[in-house]
């Protein structure tokens, strides 16, 4: 029997989630659910409907697990609880700072109407997440280190195109290559925040817009540029076209630690990313995610988990006897 999912959402997540169900055989798609008109989103999936939002009350005996694809600071707070009600529900997010909060509220709710809701899945929160938890399990006397990039950071794109006079926008997120050596080298360097990162900026403006204005909004914008090290790169819209119309990402968690009696040993753990599309892995990730909460579910399972909560078994598409003969 396949998994029956309904995707709440169809942006750049949502479609990533329908290549993803695409991909794997034990999983179907049955529903996507829009707020915007559904006759006008158009979908890969032959023969599944699209529905708005108001319809997916009506069809939760329709689908095993519903995965949210909305955004992590207006609508997963308010979506993942409500909907965990009617559904098994997965999200992506990723406020690290509120994570516990968002965690009790979909774990209250999850509990009183017998569903599980799994909750920041993807890379960062998610795999990462992981290897961070493994590498300070296994290396106690450490350090942690967590590079993101080279990559679109989407957020602060969105942030550099609501300046007056910019048509559009990609910002690339870039670890210091000194700093990951050195911390590649077991040296253990305390990095500020500039040291680890610097941000690249590649802006359309209108025609005579002030561009020494707009660069030094941008390279003085709290909570987003302001303690970088920015370049601010004036492009054409074909360009920017040509050039950044993907959405690459990637990174990479390394803990450095010591071992021995007298701690005389360095250990480098290292796990990296480099992907095409930073929305399509994601997707891969919540996919694998929301078979767990379909299996644990069937096992009586309730309330809310996080990828530590679950084991590694639960979330591949192949039997115990399988991963025990292959993979271990």
């Amino acid at each position: 029997m396949s998994i029956r999912i309904g995707i709440m959402g169809y942006g750049n997540l949502g479609r990533g989630i329908e290549c993803a169900i695409k991909q794997n055989d034990d999983m179907e798609l049955v529903a996507v659910f829009t707020r915007r008109n559904p006759e006008t989103v158009k979908i890969l999936t032959p023969d599944v409907n699209v529905y708005s939002v108001d319809e997916a009350i009506n069809k939760k005996d329709e689908i095993d697990v519903l995965i949210l694809c909305g955004g992590s600071a207006t609508d997963l707070p308010e979506q993942t609880p409500e909907y965990a009600k009617y559904f098994n529900v997965i999200d992506s997010f990723d406020t690290h700072a509120k994570i516990p909060e968002h965690f009790n509220n979909v774990n209250k709710v999850a509990k009183e109407y017998n569903h599980i809701g799994i909750i920041s899945v993807g890379w960062d929160p998610g795999m990462f997440s992981l290897n961070r938890l493994y590498a300070n399990a296994i290396l106690s006397d450490g350090n942690d280190y967590t590079f993101w990039g080279k990559g679109v950071s989407q957020g602060h794109s969105d942030a550099i195109r609501r300046i007056e006079g910019v048509i559009d926008a990609r910002q690339y997120t870039v670890p210091v290559d000194e700093a990951v050596m050195s911390v590649r080298n077991g040296e253990n360097p305390t990095l500020s925040t500039r040291q680890k990162h610097t941000r690249e900026c590649f802006v359309v403006v209108e025609d005579g817009a002030d561009k020494s204005r707009i660069e030094n909004e941008i390279k003085t914008m709290p909570n987003y540029f302001s303690d970088y090290d920015t370049t601010v790169n004036f492009i054409s819209m074909e360009e920017l076209l040509k050039n950044h119309s993907g959405i690459p990402h990637g990174g990479m968690v390394i803990r450095s630690g010591k071992t021995g009696w007298n701690s005389e040993n360095n250990n480098i753990i290292e796990y990296s990313l480099k992907l095409d599309s930073n929305p399509e892995f994601t997707a891969s990730v919540i996919a694998a995610y929301a078979r767990a909460a379909y299996r644990l579910n069937k096992e009586g399972e309730t309330g809310c988990k996080t990828v530590f909560d679950i084991a590694p078994r639960y979330i591949i598409n192949k039997s115990y006897e399988e991963i025990l003969g292959n993979l271990l």
